[in-house]
Protein backbone atom coordinates (compact mmCIF):
# COMPACT_ATOMS: atom_id res chain seq x y z
CA UNK A 1 0.00 0.00 0.00
CA UNK A 2 1.74 2.93 -1.20
CA UNK A 3 0.53 6.04 -2.79
CA UNK A 4 0.32 6.94 -6.42
CA UNK A 5 2.59 9.93 -7.90
CA UNK A 6 0.55 10.50 -11.28
CA UNK A 7 2.94 12.96 -12.56
CA UNK A 8 5.71 10.52 -11.56
CA UNK A 9 3.92 8.04 -13.32
CA UNK A 10 3.46 10.08 -16.91
CA UNK A 11 7.29 10.77 -17.06
CA UNK A 12 8.00 7.33 -17.10
CA UNK A 13 6.49 7.00 -20.59
CA UNK A 14 6.87 8.79 -24.09
CA UNK A 15 4.58 6.03 -26.18
CA UNK A 16 0.63 7.86 -27.14
CA UNK A 17 -2.26 5.77 -26.81
CA UNK A 18 -0.39 3.21 -24.93
CA UNK A 19 -2.78 2.81 -21.35
CA UNK A 20 -0.56 2.21 -18.51
CA UNK A 21 -2.38 0.86 -15.36
CA UNK A 22 -1.25 2.24 -11.97
CA UNK A 23 -3.50 1.10 -9.78
CA UNK A 24 -6.49 -1.60 -9.50
CA UNK A 25 -9.27 -2.15 -7.20
CA UNK A 26 -12.78 -3.84 -7.07
CA UNK A 27 -11.89 -5.27 -10.69
CA UNK A 28 -11.22 -2.27 -11.99
CA UNK A 29 -7.78 -1.02 -13.37
CA UNK A 30 -6.89 2.88 -12.76
CA UNK A 31 -4.94 3.98 -15.94
CA UNK A 32 -2.99 6.87 -17.36
CA UNK A 33 -1.96 7.36 -21.30
CA UNK A 34 -0.40 9.88 -23.06
CA UNK A 35 -3.19 11.43 -25.96
CA UNK A 36 -1.77 13.09 -29.20
CA UNK A 37 -4.01 13.42 -32.58
CA UNK A 38 -7.18 11.26 -33.27
CA UNK A 39 -7.86 7.96 -31.79
CA UNK A 40 -10.20 5.45 -33.77
CA UNK A 41 -14.03 5.34 -33.72
CA UNK A 42 -15.04 1.84 -31.63
CA UNK A 43 -17.32 1.23 -28.69
CA UNK A 44 -17.24 -1.28 -26.11
CA UNK A 45 -20.42 -3.88 -25.35
CA UNK A 46 -19.87 -4.05 -21.52
CA UNK A 47 -18.23 -1.61 -20.05
CA UNK A 48 -18.21 2.30 -19.23
CA UNK A 49 -15.11 4.38 -20.17
CA UNK A 50 -14.66 7.46 -18.05
CA UNK A 51 -11.59 9.72 -18.88
CA UNK A 52 -10.47 12.29 -16.65
CA UNK A 53 -8.18 15.16 -18.44
CA UNK A 54 -5.05 15.86 -15.69
CA UNK A 55 -3.39 18.25 -18.27
CA UNK A 56 -3.76 19.02 -22.02
CA UNK A 57 -7.23 18.71 -23.48
CA UNK A 58 -9.32 15.94 -25.15
CA UNK A 59 -12.32 16.09 -27.16
CA UNK A 60 -14.67 12.90 -26.43
CA UNK A 61 -16.15 12.57 -30.46
CA UNK A 62 -19.48 11.05 -30.46
CA UNK A 63 -21.61 10.43 -33.17
CA UNK A 64 -23.83 13.69 -32.43
CA UNK A 65 -21.55 16.08 -30.75
CA UNK A 66 -18.24 16.37 -29.27
CA UNK A 67 -17.70 16.63 -25.34
CA UNK A 68 -14.68 19.20 -25.24
CA UNK A 69 -12.69 18.63 -21.74
CA UNK A 70 -10.06 20.85 -19.98
CA UNK A 71 -7.70 19.86 -17.33
CA UNK A 72 -9.34 18.19 -14.54
CA UNK A 73 -12.76 17.62 -16.08
CA UNK A 74 -14.25 13.95 -17.03
CA UNK A 75 -16.69 12.06 -18.91
CA UNK A 76 -18.14 8.66 -18.79
CA UNK A 77 -18.91 6.64 -21.79
CA UNK A 78 -21.68 4.36 -21.17
CA UNK A 79 -21.34 1.04 -22.51
CA UNK A 80 -22.63 0.75 -26.16
CA UNK A 81 -21.74 4.10 -27.52
CA UNK A 82 -19.44 4.80 -30.29
CA UNK A 83 -17.15 7.53 -29.94
CA UNK A 84 -13.67 8.32 -30.37
CA UNK A 85 -11.08 10.49 -28.34
CA UNK A 86 -9.10 13.23 -29.79
CA UNK A 87 -6.45 15.49 -28.67
CA UNK A 88 -6.76 18.29 -30.85
CA UNK A 89 -3.91 20.62 -29.20
CA UNK A 90 -0.65 18.09 -28.86
CA UNK A 91 0.04 15.98 -25.76
CA UNK A 92 -2.77 15.43 -22.99
CA UNK A 93 -2.60 13.28 -20.05
CA UNK A 94 -5.33 11.02 -19.14
CA UNK A 95 -6.63 9.03 -16.62
CA UNK A 96 -9.06 6.56 -17.67
CA UNK A 97 -11.15 4.21 -15.46
CA UNK A 98 -12.47 0.72 -16.25
CA UNK A 99 -12.96 -2.51 -15.82
CA UNK A 100 -9.86 -4.84 -16.15
CA UNK A 101 -11.04 -6.69 -19.05
CA UNK A 102 -11.27 -3.57 -21.36
CA UNK A 103 -9.91 -3.94 -24.84
CA UNK A 104 -8.57 -0.87 -25.66
CA UNK A 105 -10.47 -0.39 -29.02
CA UNK A 106 -13.41 -2.14 -27.88
CA UNK A 107 -15.08 -3.61 -30.64
CA UNK A 108 -12.35 -2.60 -33.46
CA UNK A 109 -9.24 -4.10 -34.39
CA UNK A 110 -6.84 -1.93 -35.30
CA UNK A 111 -2.65 -1.15 -35.07
CA UNK A 112 -3.29 0.76 -31.76
CA UNK A 113 -5.44 -2.01 -30.34
CA UNK A 114 -4.16 -3.47 -26.57
CA UNK A 115 -5.02 -6.54 -24.77
CA UNK A 116 -6.50 -6.18 -21.35
CA UNK A 117 -4.13 -8.77 -20.81
CA UNK A 118 -1.34 -6.86 -22.20
CA UNK A 119 -1.48 -3.89 -20.60
CA UNK A 120 1.61 -2.39 -18.67
CA UNK A 121 1.52 -1.92 -15.10
CA UNK A 122 4.17 0.98 -14.30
Amino acid sequence: MEKVNLKGKLALFSDVWAPKVVGELNGQYVKVVKTEGEYVWHHHETEDEMFLVLDGKLEIHLRDKIIALSEGEFFVVPHGIEHKPVAPEGIASVLLFEPATTRSTGNVDHELTIEAAKLDMI
